[in-house]
């Protein structure tokens, strides 16, 4: 795998902190929007449910983005790529105060979306870079682990702020913890020197290479089953075990705290056993959301399943490593896409467990769709496996 050089005095930890608080804003703007949407549909005078729009165009953009910027800035020196990506994100969110029309605030949106896959992928490349070859996954869980530090406290709190202060107030918060994100990057992020070999071609190439695909089809299929669980969990636990509705927040940060923990778990996996450790986190997977289809008659019982369901996050530090393993020269491109495979995962979750409920299986189907999801997730790593072994190519 190519490496950049990094300067010899540098100290990991405030790189890793630096690039970790890009993550937290990009996971706050993401979630925040869930606490905000009444707000938001009574400013612009539109029905709740259309401002779903807004997330799905956010969502959009990250899945364009991700291919698109990482193509073009291959050969871009990776701190100077960071410090513009953070610096587009802040004008996408600090613009929303000027947003006229619910339409313009949309697009502001998709373009916010736009660095998400490239920013996250490129940090957890230049994470890895500068850590000691035996700490790569734990690295890039703790810069990865500012996404689901935004579930738990950026997220709410960017939420009240919103409620306290109006809701383009978020967003502003955002912009101001982006802004800074570009400060810290440039004063403690390394220079890490452009790829010259990188070019248009090899970058889309990684798209082409069975092992990438392989994983990437992983990460969409086997984490589209925490999603289908996180998406209702709370309608769940309201409608099906008669939680109420003030312990909302406490199902979020309760799944905001498994999140942060699977993350570091999926960390410490990555650097001590790669191959296992995707296996493993998917197998786990399916038996947690299983057991939240059981757990979710009652409110305390199906609370502490949504925490074991976020420790899904731990796949997210594993195969982010992996690809790192497998893309070859094609890194950037990689790295980014998986973030976009994420994103098609959240979707993917989202509807599945939408219909099952829709079809009148019960609120708690969606862990039996998890299930399903993190097993057909598990199938397509093995598979996967087996091709490698009949190509005699290594794991």
């Amino acid at each position: 795998m190519p490496t950049d050089s990094t300067h010899p005095s540098v100290n990991p930890r405030l790189a890793e902190k630096a690039l970790a608080l890009g993550g937290f804003a990009i996971g706050t703007t993401e979630f925040v929007i869930m606490g905000l949407m009444q707000r938001i549909a009574d400013d612009y005078g539109i029905a709740v449910q259309n401002v779903g729009l807004a997330i799905s165009a956010y969502a959009l953009g990250v899945v364009v983005g991700a291919p698109l910027i990482s193509a073009i800035g291959a050969r871009v020196p990776r701190r100077r790529l960071l410090i513009g990506l953070m610096v587009v994100f802040a004008a996408s969110n600090l613009l929303t105060l000027l947003a006229p029309s619910f339409h313009g605030f949309v697009a502001l949106r998709f373009f916010a979306g736009l660095p998400h896959g490239v920013y996250l992928g490129v940090a957890a490349l230049v994470a890895a870079n500068v850590a000691e070859p035996h700490e790569r996954g734990r690295a890039v869980g703790r810069v990865l682990v500012g996404l689901t530090l935004a579930i738990l406290a950026g997220a709410p709190l960017a939420t009240w702020i919103g409620g306290l202060l109006g809701w383009k107030a978020a967003f502003v918060l955002v912009g101001a913890l982006a802004l800074a994100t570009a400060l810290l990057v440039r004063l403690w992020v390394p220079v890490q020197p452009a790829n010259e070999g990188a070019s248009l071609r090899s970058e889309i190439s990684a798209m082409t290479k069975p092992r990438v695909l392989f994983t990437l089809a992983v990460a969409c299929v086997g984490f589209a089953g925490m999603f289908s669980v996180f998406s209702y969990a709370m309608p769940t636990l309201t409608h099906q075990a008669g939680m109420p509705e003030a312990l909302g927040p406490l199902v979020l940060a309760v799944f905001g705290v498994g999140a942060v923990i699977g993350n570091f778990a999926g960390g410490r996996a990555a650097d001590a056993h790669p191959i296992r450790g995707v296996a493993f986190i998917l197998a786990w997977c399916s038996l947690v959301q299983l057991g939240f289809y059981f757990a979710a008659d009652q409110v305390w019982s199906g609370i502490l399943f949504v925490g074991l369901v976020g420790t899904g996050g731990a796949l997210a530090p594993v195969l982010q490593t992996r690809l790192m393993d497998v893309a070859g020269d094609a890194q950037t491109m990689a790295a980014t896409l998986n973030h976009a495979a994420f994103n098609i995962a959240n979707a993917l979750g989202a509807w599945l467990g939408g219909l099952s409920v829709t079809v009148g299986l019960g609120w708690s189907a969606t862990g039996l769709v998890g299930m399903t999801m993190a097993l057909a997730g598990l199938s397509i790593f093995l598979i996967a496996l087996a091709q490698e072994r009949v190509a005699q190519v290594p794991a």
